[in-house]
């Protein structure tokens, strides 16, 4: 039973490993074969260490399943399944995760989950008198493992260096990654359970406004979800994805980079002081962020959410839930389309009567329902891909979906601008958005997000930042819109700039404040303040 797990999981669910391996080494057939061999060793070995009376069925059940359903992710659509890969699956939505449970899904569930499962479950195991099975195991287990050890020195040099220059190789070795993942995923949740967070920024003050402006300053921050720069018109795509937001005085910083390719990673990062060199996940809860920041200074900060939370960001801020709303005219399937966020703006903003930050954190371009994103009259690019079964369309169909996504959130990011230029006789308002991570649309076999960083392709990381205000705001932080449209169009940024420019937006005096990572700091006139003089930005 042990052999027949282990070869099981070996040649039925890596298709994906062993298809890089065959690519990578096509040009060593005989390492790619003692690979197979060293492979099935190894996994039979791992296999009989659990082969005890009873724990072998269960441990077998646990491996089939674990192994059927990642292989299903991994070679339909490239996913990775690592610990932020498996925090990501904790923390979605029912209903986002009903998306994925599509009948090809179940089918391949009852090949590779429920036949084996039930084949496991109707062998009778007959196991040996405990000093007999224990040395019986020993032998096969030292053996498995001197096999293995012993093939794979025969190629070392062969097995390193593709390790080495392919990066994403072993992270496909199923079901090792996703038990790994999880076991990690679960250890730090529980050494996350005790920390106490630390307060940031409790010195902020808010400088006054320059060039006499008087009207309370509002920024709304739209954080995107799943859009890629590389589909955005106004970063020179092919497509006309961006007409509303062309028509508007926007400025648009075209070579920005994500801090993560999911969610759960990019959201709490953007929002932090750490930087992408020094985030992690669990300082990230250990510290405060911007939202507190803002408001230790006294600015009125509120996160309306259609996403799957704030990720901690907003816990100790008024938050708005609207993704669990139920009204037809938006939702439908158990998720809303962004224009609910337009439900309640118009009434937010005629009661703003302070500073005031707004974060709207956007359902934007999430797959793989990309058709469910956008209504009927903004389904410009046909013929679009209608279901989350990607397999069953071509790439040019499924490209077609997600461009339609993009062409309504440039009508949503238009709408938020309208809305605030609409209230510019009361209000001084300004309009920050940048996207969460990008995505893959089938290039080189990759489909979705949430690629580990080190080898994630530029589609993943390589996202779009655009920021409006109207003349009023501008003025009343001393930026040279000239200056910043063409610092936008050279300089390279990243998530890391989000923290401090709307903290430079909104006038914020703080000792956490690095005007370095302030896209805005490098183009505010000298009189504005002694702290935000014209200086040389280093790029992110």
């Amino acid at each position: 039973m042990s052999a027949l797990t282990a070869l099981y999981l070996v040649v039925f669910t890596n298709q994906t490993f062993w298809g890089k391996i065959n690519l990578y080494l096509a040009a060593y057939p005989l390492a790619v074969a003692t690979l197979y061999l060293a492979i099935s060793c190894l996994f039979f070995g791992l296999v009989t260490m659990f082969s005890v009376k009873y724990l072998t069925k269960p441990f077998f059940i646990v491996l089939v399943v674990v192994a059927g359903v990642s292989s299903w992710f991994t070679d339909r659509f490239g996913v990775v399944i690592d610990s932020d890969m498996v925090r990501n699956a904790f923390e979605t939505t029912p209903a986002e995760a009903g998306h994925l449970l599509t009948p090809a899904f179940a089918w391949h569930l009852a090949l590779y989950v429920l036949l084996p499962v039930v084949a496991i479950i109707w062998v009778r195991i007959v196991h040996h008198p405990f000093g007999h099975k224990l040395m019986r195991n020993s032998v096969a287990i030292t053996v498995s493992f001197l096999v293995f050890g012993i093939a794979g020195f025969s190629h070392s040099k062969t097995f390193v260096t593709a390790i080495r220059q392919h990066k994403d190789l072993v992270k496909t070795l199923n079901p090792i990654t996703p038990l790994s993942g999880t076991l990690k995923y679960l250890m730090q949740t529980g050494a996350e359970q005790e920390i106490v967070v630390a307060p940031l920024g409790t010195d902020a003050t808010v400088r006054p406004a320059i060039d006499g402006v008087r009207k309370p300053r509002v920024t709304v921050i739209v954080a995107g979800e799943t859009a890629r720069a590389a589909n955005f018109a106004l970063g020179g795509y092919g497509r006309d994805t961006n007409p509303e937001l062309a028509r508007r005085d926007i400025v648009y910083f075209a070579h920005t980079t994500s801090c993560g390719t999911a969610t759960a990673t990019s959201i709490p990062c953007m929002f932090s002081n750490l930087t992408r060199s020094g985030y992690s996940h669990r300082k990230s809860l250990e510290n405060e962020n911007l939202v507190d920041v803002l408001s230790h200074a006294g600015i009125q900060v509120e996160w309306w959410d259609n996403n799957t939370g704030s990720k901690g960001v907003a816990d100790r801020i008024r938050y708005v839930d609207l993704a669990t709303s139920t009204d037809p005219r938006f939702c439908r399937f158990g998720e809303c389309q962004d224009a609910i966020f337009f439900d309640k703006l118009d009434a937010w903003l005629d009661n703003v009567d302070k500073d005031s930050v707004l974060v709207l954190h956007q359902l934007g371009s999430h797959g793989p329902t990309y058709y469910l994103r956008y209504p009927e009259d903004y389904r410009r690019f046909t013929p679009d891909c209608r279901t989350a079964e990607l397999g069953d369309y071509l790439d040019s169909e499924i490209l077609n979906a997600y461009d339609n996504t993009i062409l309504y959130t440039d009508h949503i990011l238009s709408m938020i601008i309208d809305k605030l230029a609409a209230h510019s006789q009361k209000l001084a308002g300004a309009m920050l958005y940048m996207s969460d991570h990008g995505e893959s649309l089938g290039e080189n076999g990759l489909y979705l997000h949430g690629t580990p960083y080190l080898f994630a392709p530029d589609t993943q990381t390589h996202v779009p930042f655009l920021t409006w205000m109207d003349p009023a705001f501008a003025a009343s932080f001393g930026v040279d819109r000239a200056c910043l449209t063409q610092r936008a169009r050279a300089d390279a940024y990243s998530h890391d700039n989000l923290f401090h420019s709307v903290l430079g937006m909104m006038n914020v005096s703080t000792s956490v404040y690095d005007p370095q990572l302030d896209v805005f700091a490098a183009c505010k006139r000298t009189e504005a303040s002694s702290a935000t003089r014209p200086i040389e930005k280093r790029s992110t």
